[in-house]
């Protein structure tokens, strides 16, 4: 049995990875001042910060339509895949889940679309599973279930310099962005049950980004793991994040990976962002 699998662009997989495992990504579409990119091919993550940083751009995202979804799945399933596994970003992040939901409604039940309740690598470790399983042979619900399962195994957190980007986009509610300016604090903020919520107050960068490196310790727990440390133009930020967790975790680290957030995550943090991904083997 061949069981396709298709993710979308914000899942950011390591340049190291490209080629090795075989999975298809959908890209969103940045808007900046009403010119509309896809992410990862028409637009950088470095265009959406130099527009965040002129006070008057309009930058916003939007999700692919269900008819490119379902062209994908269409396009698979000719090319002989007997079924297709979905993993996508939080529902409550994006309508992207929605948008693969309704496309595979229309193609079949031969599509099973799973939502990752998360986005970066928190959604990209999923996929990955899923796409091993895939090329194991595994039959269509196991692999979808492999996506399930592995998406409750990840931990999202991270740093942002202003929660404004995302009180604008919607992606905080505006009584939580308030914590980053009338309190003067430096908010962590997590992932949790598919929403940005603040997980943390410190009040220097500095103190934040040792915090992540210990929420990142907790989250691996006893076991062996895997992690991603994103960031947004703060290459220095990310590099010393890598050392840091790969010093406290030792022998329990698996693969580590560093990689630059793209355009549509880039277009709701804002420059300055650090995160870290831990999934649980």
């Amino acid at each position: 049995m061949t069981i396709a699998v298709v993710t979308d662009s914000t899942a950011y997989l390591p340049g190291e990875l490209s080629g090795t495992y075989d999975l298809t990504i959908v890209p969103l579409t940045v808007v900046i001042n009403g010119w509309d990119g896809l992410e990862g091919l028409e637009i950088s993550p470095a265009e959406v910060a130099r527009a965040l940083g002129t006070r008057r751009a309009a930058v916003s995202t939007s999700r692919p339509a269900p008819s490119q979804f379902a062209a994908e799945y269409r396009r698979l399933l000719d090319a002989g895949a007997d079924g297709v596994v979905s993993v996508h970003l939080s529902a409550k992040l994006s309508g992207t889940y929605e948008a693969a939901q309704l496309a595979a409604a229309e193609v079949g039940p031969r599509v099973q679309v799973v939502d990752s309740g998360t986005a970066a690598m928190g959604l990209g470790f999923p996929a990955l599973a899923a796409a091993t399983a895939a090329a194991q042979g595994q039959d269509l619900e196991t692999v979808r279930r492999t996506a399930a399962d592995h998406s409750q195994r990840v931990s999202t957190f991270f740093y942002v310099d202003t929660l404004e980007f995302l009180r604008r986009g919607g992606r905080i509610g505006a009584a939580s962005a308030l914590v980053g300016t009338a309190l003067s604090v430096k908010p962590i903020l997590h992932v949790r049950d598919g929403a940005v919520v603040v997980r943390d107050k410190v009040r220097t960068a500095g103190r934040a980004l040792t915090r992540l490196v210990d929420l990142a310790v907790e989250a691996a727990g006893d076991g062996e793991a895997d992690v991603a440390v994103h960031h947004l133009g703060t290459p220095d930020r990310a590099s010393a994040l890598v050392d840091a967790i790969s010093v406290r975790l030792g022998d329990q680290l698996r693969d580590c990976y560093l990689t630059e957030v793209g355009a549509v995550v880039a277009a709701h943090t804002g420059p300055g962002l650090a995160g870290v991904v831990v999934h649980r083997r």
